[in-house]
């Protein structure tokens, strides 16, 4: 399976796994399909990808070939804020269980913080940022202690083995480990050499909390959505420093890349619809970088944030990262 990290939970996650974001409902379950082939064990997925039920399809299909046993995969899914409420979040969760068709998630992360106002499945799903499905914000009362309860709900019933969060920022997390009886074991972020997040790796090292990294090659994912300040950067794959100290090991830039996250404890998430770079993204662990290539990478902390609410759409009631 290749190198783990060890969860509060007691549960081990793959350090490398593949990620499903944008990953194309048509494509979906050739795609998956492909990536346990080339040894791929964790996949992380969300209600707001659009994309599980095709991907549980995946996974079938393997499974019914003998390729893997569901034992041997790590699944991820997460609650999208429109069911935050208490009595929202089991359901949220059985609903993309069933479209996974699992009986249990091996780690559901609240997606971002933030209740939104409840928006019945039948009306819309996924339900997206707007309650209209247009273009209006409404935020829920719903505080984060009563979501966080229904999640170690989940765990009691064995729906989820672990649990957890992505998009967090330090203040939340710190208010959440007041009161949870069951900690959350994973968070998830957005972590790239423009956006490194230093503090906030302090903060869950200290605590306890693995860290799964999106987005590993910095404005690259967010370049089809015309984000200015993605178009404005270098592009990490050509980078001058990635460049050369890919040349130097032999490697790809991207293995270089996902590296310098997993010699730093991290697990990353990478994807792609081509078999021969689904095997370059896993391989990332068996060499290592020296410390001054790590540390000159770190070095191009820009504070450069690309996945927030108020990159894609016009908002003033969605500050999340503010």
């Amino acid at each position: 399976m290749g190198p783990t990290i060890k969860l509060s939970s007691g549960y081990e996650m793959p350090q490398v796994g593949f990620g499903l974001w944008k990953v194309d409902s048509a494509t979906a379950a050739d795609t998956v399909y492909n990536a346990i082939k080339t040894g791929y064990r964790l996949f992380d997925g969300a209600c707001d990808y659009g994309n599980e039920k095709q991907c549980g399809e995946g996974i079938s299909r393997a499974i019914a070939e003998g390729l893997v046993t569901r034992s041997e995969l790590f699944i991820t899914s997460k609650l999208w804020p429109v069911f935050s409420d208490s009595d929202k979040v089991e359901p949220a969760c059985r609903r993309s269980l069933s479209d996974w068709g699992l009986e249990y998630f091996d780690l559901y992360l609240i997606h971002f913080p933030g209740a939104l106002k409840y928006v019945d499945p039948a009306v819309r799903y996924p339900p997206g940022w707007f309650h209209d499905g247009q273009s209006a914000i409404v935020r829920s009362q719903t505080p984060l202690h009563v979501t966080w309860g229904a999640m170690e709900g989940l765990v009691g019933k064995g729906l989820a083995r672990s649990i957890g969060v992505s998009n967090f920022q330090a203040q939340l997390v710190y208010d959440l480990l007041r009161y949870a009886t069951v900690p959350p074991a994973a968070l998830q972020i957005e972590h790239h050499p423009y956006l490194v997040q230093k503090e906030l790796l302090a903060l869950a090292k200290a605590e306890g909390i693995a860290v799964t990294a999106y987005s590993s090659f910095g404005p690259a994912s967010f370049l089809e959505f015309k984000f200015k300040h993605a178009e404005a950067m270098v592009p990490l794959m050509q980078d001058e420093l990635i460049v050369g100290i890919a040349a130097k090991h032999g490697k790809k830039p991207s293995q270089v890349l996902l590296r310098w996250a997993t010699q730093r404890g991290l697990a990353v998430i990478p994807k792609t619809s081509r078999v021969g770079v689904m095997a370059e993204n896993l391989d990332v662990t068996g060499f290592d970088l020296e410390q001054d290539e790590i540390d000159q990478i770190t070095a191009k902390d820009a504070g450069i944030r690309f996945n927030q609410p108020s990159n894609y759409f016009s908002t003033d009631k969605m500050w999340i990262f503010g």
